[in-house]
């Protein structure tokens, strides 16, 4: 079996695939002091509440944009489960050219996503990774990663509304009844997730004007399905694309 391990800023993802199939998957929060032991701890604990025994894993790929616990679950890997990692990073075999000025900004996770969403969709395609920040990200008809934008993450927008305001409240990500909020929270709400429809729609329609009218979009990310039953732009949402990508990169380089 296979342990893919995405880490991002806000979230760890991680996922046991066996073949092509994810047998199981697992969320935990990104706290960047926690030490090894205590995510090996962690990690031993979902194993075994799964069901799974963590001595059959014969790989282990990462992708991280959180250097600090890059080295962690490195570390994690080779003591705990006796494996070097393969960790996505410039010196990786992924099958996708970086278009980018200087390749080495993109985001590893950024890059895993274009494998997967091409080897699954094709191109010309938009992926919209509704993360801590929310990315646009383009993928020409052969495949290249050609950029894309970032925009400030749907939560991380809803925060600053309530901690730089001195009135206004903390508000769950919900759907309001209407545009027009007729309360506080309504209103928050109306701005926060229709607002954010407004800018995939805005930000597709420019994608599209640029790569083409057969562009495909893809959501992925813990709010993607949220967002994609308030918008028709949104063709698919894949929520592990990322670990997908990574199983796709890990057998690249076997």
């Amino acid at each position: 079996m296979l342990l893919c391990i995405d880490i991002g800023n806000t979230n760890i993802v991680l996922g046991v695939y066996r073949g092509e199939e994810l047998v199981t998957h697992w969320r935990v929060a990104t706290a960047h002091n926690r030490m090894p032991d205590e995510y090996a701890i962690l990690l031993l604990q979902l194993f075994s509440y799964s069901g799974h025994d963590p001595t059959t894993l014969r790989g282990v790929a990462i992708s991280s944009v959180v250097p600090p616990l890059t080295g962690t679950f490195t570390e994690l890997s080779e003591t705990y489960l006796g494996l070097t990692p393969l960790v996505v990073d410039a010196g990786v075999r992924t099958g996708v050219r970086i278009r980018y000025d200087n390749p080495r900004e993109v985001g590893a996770d950024r890059v895993v996503n274009a494998v997967a969403a091409y080897q699954l969709y094709g191109g010309p395609a938009c992926i919209v990774d509704f993360g801590t920040a929310t990315t646009f990200d383009a993928i020409s008809t052969e495949g290249d990663y050609l950029g894309g934008a970032i925009a400030p993450g749907i939560r991380i927008s809803a925060e600053a509304l309530f901690t730089r305001t001195a009135k206004l409240p903390r508000i769950d990500l919900v759907r309001p009844p209407r545009a027009i909020g007729s309360n506080t929270v309504q209103s928050m709400q109306s701005g926060i997730l229709f607002g954010y429809v407004g800018l995939v729609e805005g930000m597709v329609a420019r994608f599209r004007a640029e790569l083409g009218a057969d562009m495909r979009v893809v959501g992925t990310g813990g709010l993607a399905e949220v967002i994609a039953r308030e918008t028709t732009v949104i063709e698919a949402v894949d929520p592990w694309l990322t670990l997908k990508g990574l199983r796709m990169i890990y057998e690249m380089n076997r």
